[in-house]
């Protein structure tokens, strides 16, 4: 360790001089983060998306998602601020006592959504766009939802759920429900249905497998879909209205734990249109995400539709749940990348002492610190983000036997559980120092980041808990083999930095490469409580030498493309915080990069290349 320190130490302190300042974002010149096109500011999202995209995909969406920034960062982030306020309502039962099951929404939810739905947020993944030949990848999805949570993270979890029912109808139904799948996918609002995931039940938790829903064959199809009744209760119950809801539970002598369960698609009302029979209980009284409705559900052999095979039911909702997962890290870093941008734009200023709060070198710290965090998350979610649409277009292109397929899969086992759980913690450590920059207004409603904080609280929470997830990477290493492709990926990424510029930094990642192969191997032979005391740290593990890699990757591109040495700056503060260890904690070496270089980081200055040298 010594030698990388000193590596990395000398390598900073070549890098003491400011670079050119002419292409900085003036945060000054905004009041707060809303009435801004959210796209346009974040040059970190832009660089990530367009080495995200195919070159033919990239040529049409560049102005599809200027204008879904510019809708995002002004009618429904001013729509959402509202409805925050004015959160569903739910009447189960009407005037009469009769069963209504009704959720009211405030006006302006419908207005969010018809933008939404009909700017293809869902459509253009799963249907080809207007003017194109082809339905979208799964990272324009992910990337249009991300930007949702710059506005509503509340939101982004219906949006979420409807892309991830599609996506087990397009994968496990044989066209049964095609009209769910159709209304799922719809761009039209007045044909747009929402989806929903029905999973969690108050006994079990996290433990999936203590599901006691059960599920009674009728002896009826429904265009050819077995009918089955459904009876149990499902405890958090997100978008609790959706029509096309899936939900787990377990037919007559089938096995115990999560071979027995089976998946059906649950509607909120039958097709001759009237209520399943189901009782929405109670929402819940929620700190955040106040605009999903959640609550609690009484399924009283409800209608619902096999989805499938029987018994395969929690194989089908594991796809939905890793893109319900990267959902989720996409939220995370629109929550961050907001945050970001309230605390940019207060600190600009905001005068105190007699100048701009970001004219002092602790708070140019602090927003560097929150910046290259912010650049980390976005790296590494794009990252697993790929992967996944590698994934499927590798199922649709050479099916599922292939190679391509099988690496893509491992690969996604290894990144997407460690994304979530990452990207969640960084979330609301990044909305609660949000708060703080803000100072007293941050913790008033109306100032944004008190909203953000409170909406951020649920992401670790969502899809599995962080400790839920760290297990999920040793099965992933286990039974699905995720070293085999996580391994050659950073291998990969690291054989692809070339710049003398960046060589320093490239070996010390790799000794924490070398740290995380050591890691990977004695836990794989070791003992197994012992490995599960360690998952977490493993789960850092990897988040940071992936991470590094993708961000060395970076500095090497931007670079190659324009000469500027921002992203190397970035890459630089990354592994100098995250995995050199410095002696005194780094108090006495004199290092002052992030003040010296708060332009470039902070306000996306470009910085020559030969100021570095």
């Amino acid at each position: 360790m010594a030698g990388r320190d000193r590596v990395v130490r000398s390598f900073i302190a070549r890098w003491s001089l400011p670079g050119p300042m002419e292409d900085a974002t003036d945060y000054a010149r905004f009041e707060d983060g809303t009435g801004c096109n959210v796209w346009d500011l974040d040059r970190t999202l832009r660089f990530e998306a367009r080495r995200a995209y195919p070159d033919a995909e990239w040529n049409w969406v560049e102005d599809h998602l200027s204008e879904w920034g510019e809708i995002v960062g002004t009618t429904i982030a001013e729509n959402s601020a509202v409805i925050d306020r004015h959160g569903p309502e739910l009447s189960t039962y009407d005037r009469d006592g009769d069963l209504a099951n009704d959720v009211e929404y405030h006006p302006l939810q419908y207005e969010n959504e018809r933008l939404a739905y009909e700017h293809g947020i869902v459509a253009d993944s799963f249907r080809p766009p207007p003017t194109r030949s082809e339905p979208m990848g799964l990272v324009h999805h992910l990337l249009m939802n991300g930007l949702l949570s710059y506005a509503d993270p509340g939101f982004a979890c219906p949006v979420a759920m409807t892309g991830g029912v599609a996506l087990v109808l397009q994968k496990f139904d044989d066209g049964a429900l095609d009209e769910y799948f159709y209304g799922l996918t719809a761009r039209d609002y007045e044909d747009v249905i929402e989806g929903a995931m029905f999973l969690t039940e108050k006994q079990g938790g996290s433990d999936v497998g203590a599901n006691e829903t059960t599920a009674v064959a009728t002896g009826e199809t429904h265009n050819g879909a077995e009918v089955y009744e459904l009876t149990g209760e499902k405890w958090f119950a997100s978008n609790i209205d959706a029509e096309g809801t899936l939900a787990l539970a377990r037919r007559p002598d089938a096995p115990d734990g999560t071979d027995g369960l089976s998946l059906f698609l649950v509607p909120h009302t039958r097709p001759e249109g009237e209520l399943n029979d189901q009782v929405y209980r109670r929402l819940k009284d929620k700190l955040g995400t106040i605009s999903v409705p959640t609550g609690e559900v009484e399924l009283e052999g409800a209608t619902g539709y096999l989805v499938g095979e029987p018994e395969s039911g929690f194989r089908y909702m594991t796809e939905m749940l890793n893109l319900e997962r990267l959902h989720n890290a996409f939220a995370s870093v629109g929550i961050m990348g907001r945050t970001l941008l309230e605390s940019k734009i207060h600190a600009a200023s905001r005068e105190a002492f007699g100048d701009t709060i970001d004219a002092y070198p602790l708070m140019r710290r602090d927003l560097v610190d929150m910046a290259v965090d912010y650049e980390a998350a976005v790296a590494f979610v794009f990252a697993a983000a790929e992967a996944l649409d590698r994934r499927e277009r590798a199922l649709q292109a050479e099916g599922a036997d292939s190679e391509a397929h099988r690496e893509a899969f491992q690969l996604v086992r290894a990144l997407v559980p460690v994304a979530k759980y990452k990207t969640g913690r960084m979330a609301v450590d990044t909305a609660s120092y949000g708060c703080e920059i803000l100072g007293g207004n941050g913790y008033v409603t109306g100032f944004t980041t008190e909203r953000l904080l409170r909406d951020a609280q649920v992401l670790p929470i969502w899809e599995g808990t962080s400790n839920i997830l760290a297990l999920d990477l040793l099965r992933a290493l286990d039974r699905e083999d995720a070293h085999e492709a996580l391994i050659p990926h950073v291998s990969a990424g690291l054989e692809s930095v070339s710049r003398d510029l960046l060589a320093d930094l490239a070996a010390t990642v790799e000794d924490a490469f070398l740290d995380l192969q050591t890691a990977l191997g004695t836990l794989a032979t070791g003992d197994p409580d012992y490995a599960q005391h360690e998952a977490k740290r493993l789960a850092d593990l990897v988040f940071d030498v992936v991470t590094a890699t993708r961000l060395l990757e970076n500095a090497q591109r931007a670079l190659d493309a324009d000469s500027d040495a921002r992203k190397a700056l970035v890459a630089a503060w990354f592994v100098r915080t995250r995995l050199e260890e410095r002696p005194v904690r780094g108090i006495t070496d004199g290092d002052a990069l992030p003040d010296d270089h708060f332009e470039a980081i902070v306000r996306y200055a470009s910085v020559d290349p030969d100021a570095l040298d």
